[in-house]
């Protein structure tokens, strides 16, 4: 709040102030002191008069209209007026006798009650100079006193009375308060029935303490009001609203009350506005404000939002408080004077003036200040003050202009400084004025005036000024307005004309239908904006003469502003008072050139547009000062994209399309990442015509397609035709039609409706613009209609499509094939059918064929499908119509079964069996195949191979029968078994004995109640093994068990291997204990062969039990002298118990070595390796007690190879162990004097045994021994050769996984094709060298 003026005379200092404002204009402050006068002040604080009184002035009141101040003082009885008009000063004599006390104007005419202190009353007529006493009014002094706008005349006098008069002075009501009556006024109390005649209710301030309210159409309830004692006393008090009161008490509390009967006595706000007391409250209706003074500050709150604080004003050096507080009726100024005698004047609103060019304002900043800026670069502010209060700016590049009434003033505006220029005079009152470099306009009385600003004394005397309209013109100018280069008014009758200051001639003009109200041109002038009298708004580009409606313009829009960042051109608004709308000019676009409304914003209270920049509006206030808004439109330039909801985002994007900012689309976009947000701005480019930036856009989508269509036309210069293009990948098809046919491609067109399948469109272009493709269109259309079913028009069209050129062969054909099937559609079948058996095509004659079934022509059908070789179809039409000799013939060809099938079924009930049995096989139908074959034609050899390959359940049924009839018993019951009746096979065995044949038959696909029936048939029958077995079958191993137990000796064996097998599956303890107890011969005393217990511990998984038995085995086979069996016994159980993973028993591990090497000694002898056969025999007959049956043999075999060998003192050691008596009478007669002479003559020469170093040590030692005797480990043996095994010549067999020297092994397998441990085949290829044997010796240790 800026301080106008300050008012302090030296002889008011130390007493407060009476002041009054001028009514209605609020040119003229009176104000009163104690030194006997009123001085009046102009409203920038100049003194303008002063009216010298005989006494202290008592009151003093201005009428209605403002002109007359009069003025009431101690010691007269005269009435003192000041005349604003001509300022001069007369008096007015009373007539009254005693002191006047009151005076007060009327709201609604030129009438003056004054009051005086005896309680008599004057109303005095301006106009007609009566005057009416009234003597009595009141027996005491009035005080205070009110009018109505009805000229009804309150008042309040000491006598503690109020009375209401009407304004010849006559009492109308009277009623009596309390207390003291003060500050009575008129007003209308709220009620819900809004037809109360004017202002009905007095308000009367009594004794200070309540307020009473009386209703002058109900005068016997009035209603008082009292408030709370912490309050203090009533100051002072308003009315304003609907019925609102706001009072102000002394306490510095500041409360507002409705008069509304139901909320009478409620207090609506109160607020505690200052610390320690209040002295007065005021309300500017014109502001919406409402002030408050007290202590040294006033407060000014806002009446809409009262809450709300909307101004301070301090006034430090106010040390003895404020008295009273009074504002202008139009708001601007607010007065308030002070304890000590001096009065404030603030500036509480400005008219808002200001204009701007480009992006420099300039505004009112005070009564007399105008500031310049130019907030877009920044420049400093610009002070100028002017000499008047203007009532019009304007600005221009280097110039501003401010002036009232028919003057200007004109100011250059240089760096940090401002030159006055001069004034000007018009010929009219000045309605608008507008500058640019050189040039000023001030439109007056319908007419504009152009003119120079600085006129260069050497510019063509024509060149300074001009005068529109011409005298040849009688037009009326409304509006007008100035770019650098043109000069645009409207005019009352719809005429828009164009001057060209350059060439200084108009060049343009247009007529609309109705009166012109406002233009805004562009900068450039391109565009411009037009209001015309029906509030309709346009936008006109002179270049072409094209005008365009502005859509969605609000009746109530009074300016427009375009934006001026360069790259938004395009972009304007209008606005009315509280909405700002956005609009943009789309200039190119697919559907040509057209003004949208982007959005609308909510404008501040009071706020004028001045200037639009990149999206931010720059807005002038009531309080002289600009603030920005931005628009709503433009929310993406404040956002941060990565932190944006969704929605928010999806929103921005169409704005910035709407608004062509496809830079921001572009990143709002990026942030969005969704493909339906590309797609959008995909559109958007389309729309604009921005090819590249569309081919960006699909790019990103991956939208090949699309990308590859936009790089075809990327290089179109026809505007049109690219439009054409554009619009029809929009979708936009009869946009695109339009748009090729006005381009220099109009064929374009076509191929779009072709491509489209428009055939009609495509056919009416064809025939302005190709007519050769006519019959091409024809085709494909009468293809459509064919298709939908409209036949009668598809043969018109494939009729036209024929050429009768040899070049278009194929096409002709294709037409003549719809002749064929339309013709036949349509009932001309002769014409149909010949057509298509004349054409060469198969299919045409399979498509006729169809229909002419479908239409019940059955046999032409079957002759159309003959003649297209489509036998099973056409053998199908003709079984349909009975002609089976037709059929007959096309058997051999036809592959369908079916029609095999009704063929077979059609001569089987001729009687002809064996064609109806070869059809019953073509159609596969093998039960009434195998049905023929038995009943009709006695061939059940036949049959039965059938069922067999069929595998018919019903056809093996159907032989089983015939078996039965036989008495073949066993093969019927095989097929009953076959057909899934294995009730009646089982029946069927158990009645004629056949039950083996039945469980051999059902084999183990039974179920087990099946095996149950069979195992209770055979206990019936004392076969105890089948009983045993078939239990066994359907798990009840207990009594499995004790059918086998009491098989007969034959069948020991297999019952108890079998036994064995059930025992294993059942795991069960007892029946365990039961079968080893048979075993061992503890139920019979016959103990049984201990390879069954054995195998039991096998079957049970008592691997170490079946180890100690597999040991036992093997001892009785080697005494059996079974070497080879006791050898594989051990092998098995060895592997056995490696792959259980159970520690091998070391008397198993030497037993098997021992046996391993028996069995290498005949593989050496037999390649000739004697040597390593000796070694071998020799570590076999170390232990010769293993094998007693051959002791004799295989000491001999020892002497002679280990002689042959060269070992002649292992030779002689066992020749002579042979000498013993128990031996000698044993030996071969061959060998015996061979073995004596070598006993006779002693030999003891021997060849040392190689050594190799132990795998676990590397301690050299012999070949052949087993122990290592550095480290004390069992080494171990190759089973190639027996020796013990090296670590780099190392290897094993592929199947028991025994390590064998490789080199050895190799050798060994060249000459034998199996392996000397586990008997598997196996060839040299197969064994490889191992490099780690590491594995194989950790085993070892673990073991």
């Amino acid at each position: 709040m800026k301080r106008v003026f300050t008012v302090a005379e030296k002889s008011w200092q130390g007493s407060c102030l009476q002041y009054r404002w001028q009514k209605a204009l609020g040119n003229f402050l009176a104000v009163a002191g104690s030194d006997n006068s009123v001085k009046i002040f102009d409203r920038h604080g100049q003194k303008m008069n002063e009216i010298n009184l005989p006494g202290r002035c008592l009151m003093m009141d201005w009428d209605k209209d403002g002109d007359t101040l009069a003025v009431i003082a101690e010691k007269s009885s005269a009435i003192h007026l000041w005349d604003a008009n001509v300022n001069k000063i007369s008096q007015l004599d009373s007539g009254m006798r005693d002191q006047l006390s009151f005076i007060l104007w009327a709201k609604a005419g030129p009438l003056l009650a004054v009051g005086t202190a005896k309680g008599n009353l004057l109303i005095y007529n301006q106009q007609t100079s009566r005057k009416i006493p009234v003597l009595g009014k009141h027996t005491k002094r009035i005080t205070c006193g009110c009018w109505s706008s009805q000229n009804l005349l309150a008042l309040g006098s000491e006598d503690r009375s109020v009375t209401i008069s009407n304004h010849e002075g006559d009492t109308i009501r009277q009623t009596s308060v309390r207390s003291d009556p003060a500050d009575i006024q008129f007003s209308v109390m709220k009620t819900d029935e809004r037809a109360s005649p004017g202002e009905s209710t007095v308000s009367v301030a009594v004794g200070k303490k309540t307020l009473f309210l009386f209703n002058l159409s109900d005068p016997d309830n009035p209603i008082e009001l009292a408030f709370q004692q912490r309050y203090g006393s009533i100051i002072s008090y308003r009315w304003y609203g609907d019925g609102y009161i706001m009072i102000g008490f002394s306490q510095g509390y500041f409360v507002v009350i409705s008069t509304h009967i139901r909320e009478i006595g409620q207090e609506l706000f109160q607020a505690h506005n200052h610390k320690d007391s209040l002295s007065s409250i005021a309300i500017s209706q014109s502001l919406n404000k409402a002030a408050s003074c007290g202590d040294n500050c006033i407060k000014i709150h806002d009446l809409t939002e009262l809450k709300e604080m909307y101004a301070v004003i301090n006034l430090d050096e106010e040390t003895k408080g404020l008295d009273q507080l009074s504002w202008t009726e139009d708001g601007q100024l607010l007065a308030v004077s002070t304890q000590r005698g001096s009065l404030h004047v603030f500036l509480t609103r400005l008219p808002i003036l200001g204009s701007s060019c480009g992006t420099r304002l300039a505004y009112l900043t005070s009564l007399l200040e105008v500031t310049v800026e130019n907030p877009v670069e920044g420049d400093a502010l610009t002070a100028v003050s002017v000499e008047v209060e203007p009532n019009f700016i304007a600005v221009g590049p280097f110039h501003i202009a401010v002036g009232m009434n028919n003057r200007a003033w004109y100011y250059a505006l240089g760096n940090n400084r401002v030159e006055r220029l001069k004034d000007t005079e018009y010929l009219g009152t000045v309605a608008n004025l507008c500058l640019n470099t050189d040039y000023a306009a001030a439109l007056f009385e319908g007419k504009v005036q152009l003119h120079m600003i600085e006129g260069e004394e050497q510019e063509e005397e024509e060149r300074q000024t001009r005068l529109f309209p011409d005298q040849d013109h009688k037009y009326h100018i409304v509006c007008h307005a100035l770019t650098s280069d043109f000069l645009f008014f409207g005019t009352d009758t719809g005429l828009i004309h164009c001057f060209y200051i350059e060439d200084w001639q108009s060049i343009n003009e247009f007529r609309h239908t109705v009166g012109v109200r406002k233009i805004f041109p562009d900068p450039n002038g391109t565009c411009l904006i037009f209001i015309d009298d029906k509030s309709d708004g346009f936008l006109y580009c002179p270049v072409n003469d094209s005008v365009f409606e502005i859509p969605n313009f609000s009746p109530t829009i009074t300016g427009a502003l375009w934006e001026n960042w360069a790259a938004d051109k395009g972009v304007f608004l209008a606005f009315d008072e509280d909405k700002v709308y956005t609009y943009a000019f789309h200039k190119d676009t697919i559907q040509g050139s057209k003004v949208i409304l982007v959005g609308g914003t909510k404008l501040p209270f009071s706020h004028k547009p001045l200037l639009l920049y990149n999206g931010e509006l720059t807005c002038q206030t009531q309080s002289g000062k600009t603030s920005t808004v931005l628009l709503s439109t433009h929310s993406f330039l404040n956002a941060t994209l990565m932190d944006s909801p969704q929605e928010q985002l999806s929103h921005m994007l169409t704005q910035t399309l709407m608004l062509k900012r496809f830079s921001e689309s572009w990143n709002v976009c990026k942030a969005l990442s969704t493909t339906e947000a590309w797609a959008e701005m995909g559109r958007a480019c389309l729309h604009h015509m921005e090819v590249e930036l569309a081919i960006r856009v699909y790019r990103m989508v991956g939208n090949v397609g699309m990308v590859m269509s936009l790089e075809d036309v990327k290089g179109v210069e026809d505007q049109n035709l690219l439009a054409g293009h554009l619009a029809m990948f929009s979708n936009d098809f009869n946009q695109a039609q339009d748009l090729y046919l006005a381009s220099s491609c109009p064929s374009a067109a076509l191929e779009m409706r072709r491509d489209l399948q428009h055939w009609d469109s495509a056919l009416q272009l064809a025939k302005r613009l190709a007519p050769e493709q006519i019959p091409f269109i024809s085709k494909e259309y009468a293809i459509h209609l064919e298709f939908i079913g409209d036949y009668v028009n598809a043969l018109s069209h494939y009729e036209k499509g024929m050429t009768g050129d040899n070049k278009f062969l194929e096409h002709d054909e294709a037409c003549q094939a719809g002749v064929a099937r339309t013709s036949i559609r349509m009932g001309d079948i002769r014409r149909g059918a010949n057509q298509a058996i004349r054409h060469p095509s198969r299919l045409l004659k399979k498509d006729c064929g169809a229909i002419l079934e479908s239409l019940k022509q059955y046999s032409e059908a079957a002759q159309m499908y003959e003649k297209g070789q489509y036998y099973d179809k056409a053998a199908s039409v003709y079984i349909r119509c009975k002609n089976w000799a037709k059929v007959g013939e096309l058997l051999p060809q036809v592959s369908s079964p079916k029609i095999h099938l009704q063929y077979a079924k059609a001569k089987e009930a001729d009687g002809k069996f064996k064609e109806a049995a070869m059809a019953y096989e073509s159609a596969r139908d093998w039960d009434n195949l195998i049905r023929v074959l038995l009943e009709h034609l006695n061939n059940p050899e036949e049959a039965v191979r059938v069922v067999r390959e069929s595998q018919s359940i019903d056809g093996a049924k159907m032989v089983a029968r015939f078996f039965l009839r036989l008495n073949d018993y066993g093969s019927a019951i095989q097929f009953l078994v076959l057909s899934h009746c294995s009730d009646e096979a089982f029946q069927l065995a158990q009645q004629h004995g056949q039950m083996e044949v039945y469980a051999d038959i059902i084999g183990s696909d039974a179920t087990a109640e099946d095996y149950q029936s069979i195992a209770l048939y055979f206990e019936g029958e004392k076969q105890h093994l089948q009983a045993g077995k078939f239990f066994h079958m359907c798990g009840q191993y207990s009594r499995a068990l004790k059918h086998f137990l009491k098989c007969p000796n034959s069948e020991d064996s297999l019952a108890i291997e079998m036994a064995i097998e059930a025992v294993g599956k059942a795991n069960d303890e007892v029946l365990t204990n039961q079968l080893i107890d048979y075993l061992m011969g503890e139920s019979d005393g016959m103990p049984k062969d201990a390879k069954f217990l054995f195998r039991l511990y096998m079957a049970l998984k008592q691997y170490r039990e079946a180890g100690r038995t597999a040991i036992i085995i093997a001892r009785e086979e080697q005494s059996a002298g079974n070497y080879r069996n006791a050898h594989d016994v051990l092998f098995s159980m060895y592997t056995e118990l490696q792959n259980q993973k159970i520690k091998i028993p070391a008397e198993m591990a030497t037993n098997l070595m021992i046996l391993h090497s028996y069995v290498l000694v005949k593989i050496h002898v037999k390649r000739g390796d004697h040597l390593k056969g000796a070694r071998m025999l020799i570590r076999v007959s170390n232990n010769i007690s293993k094998f007693p049956s051959h002791i004799v043999p295989i000491l001999t075999s020892a002497v002679i190879e280990c002689h042959r060998a060269g070992l002649k003192n292992s030779s002689f050691s066992f020749a002579a162990m042979l000498m013993r008596p128990e031996y000698r009478n044993k030996i071969d007669p061959k060998y015996k004097k061979k073995i004596e002479a070598i006993v006779r003559r002693p030999d003891t020469s021997e060849v040392e045994d190689e050594t190799a170093p132990c795998p676990f040590c590397s301690f050299q030692l012999p070949c052949c021994d087993m122990m290592c005797l550095g480290c004390k480990n069992n080494l171990p043996y190759c089973i190639a050769t027996g020796r013990h095994m090296v670590k780099d010549d190392w290897s094993e067999c592929p199947h028991c996984k025994f390590p064998a020297l490789y080199s050895e092994f190799i050798k060994l397998l060249e000459t034998e094709t199996v392996c000397p441990m586990c008997s598997e085949t196996l060839s040299a290829s197969q064994v490889q060298k191992i490099s780690d044997c590491s594995n194989y010796l950790q085993q070892d240790e673990l073991e």
